[in-house]
């Protein structure tokens, strides 16, 4: 903590504006804190009273950045934020070409306690303009070079969307990575062999929540859904039986456990068809970790032998159970 009154209200005048300059350079809304504003300020050598003008471009550690935050703006952060500061903050950095990892010698390993990073030349250009009348400008010219970063994120984003098919032949996209990978499976896999006809009224998203819900069909079952309840991964109307089949895709999240099975006996409570409760997993190596927590009157579907189904009670198989 910095102990001059006057200073302390300085260094947090400079890193709000540091902060401003984050936003104005299209930095993602995780990139947009103290931490990578004082990153910033430490790699351009930005003390309290020093104005942007006079900003330069030292080549600094990530251990030099954080003793900066903390002998010029009394910010000490703890030894083990050192690796939150490096994935965080200066990896965007590096990435949206602000920052240049190992200037001095490129062939440096990125693991070496040597490495060090730097402000750009044409960075440093616009970022001493900030203030200035012409920073607008500056930045405009900047950016029509180099986009943003949350630009770059958005289009690689769209480049490895997922396509999924859903019966009748409908088409929908979901996000790359967490389970969906999984859920794209189960759509295209699990449900031609175990729920033939069977019709989609949910899929979920890892990035959205909600990548398809046909709400009016849900409610002629008589389901209302809570838009903040838990829903299941996937939810499939078996019109032939006359069930909802609840599906959990096990790469994120947990199982059908019997907790798990508690709470989706009684979001779809009132509904008028059977439940039916399913965990998918990728593997059966996956489904080990989890065979413990997995719920007596479920069913197991595992990806990597999508034929076959593993049945966990011997009263039913496939089947609904009273909603209890």
């Amino acid at each position: 903590m910095l102990k001059n009154k006057g200073t302390a209200q300085k260094a947090r005048r400079k890193i709000t504006e540091a902060l401003a300059v984050l936003g104005d350079l299209g930095f993602p809304r995780e990139q947009r804190n103290e931490r990578s504003a004082l990153t910033l300020l430490a790699l351009l050598d930005l003390t309290p009273a020093r104005p942007w003008a006079g900003a330069s471009r030292p080549l600094r550690g990530i251990t030099e950045m954080m003793d900066y935050f903390r002998e010029h703006f009394g910010k000490k952060y703890a030894p083990n934020t050192r690796e939150t500061v490096r994935r965080f903050t200066i990896h965007q950095f590096v990435q949206a070409g602000l920052v240049r990892l190992n200037p001095d010698q490129p062939s440096r390993p990125t693991n070496s306690p040597l490495t060090r990073y730097q402000i750009t030349p044409r960075a440093l250009r616009l970022l001493r303009s900030f203030g200035a009348r012409n920073w607008r400008r500056n930045l405009r010219a900047y950016l029509a070079g180099a986009g943003t970063l949350a630009e770059r994120y958005a289009q690689e984003r769209r480049m490895n969307l997922l396509p999924v098919l859903l019966p009748p032949g409908q088409r929908i996209s979901l996000s790359p990575g967490g389970q969906n990978v999984l859920v794209k499976q189960v759509i295209e896999e699990f449900c031609p062999r175990f729920t033939p006809g069977g019709r989609p009224l949910y899929v979920g998203d890892t990035g959205k929540k909600w990548a398809y819900l046909d709400e009016p069909a849900l409610a002629r079952l008589g389901v209302k859904l809570e838009r903040h309840g838990k829903m299941p991964d996937v939810i499939i109307q078996h019109r032939r039986k006359g069930w909802l089949v609840l599906i959990e895709a096990v790469a994120g999240h947990g199982p059908v456990t019997p907790k798990r099975r508690r709470e989706l006996a009684e979001l779809f409570g009132a509904a008028r068809a059977g439940l039916v409760f399913v965990s998918a997993f990728l593997s059966r190596r996956a489904m080990l970790r989890y065979l413990h927590q997995i719920a007596w009157g479920t069913e197991v579907w595992v990806a990597e032998t999508p034929s076959h189904l593993i049945h966990f009670n011997g009263e039913r198989f496939l089947g609904p159970y009273a909603k209890k």
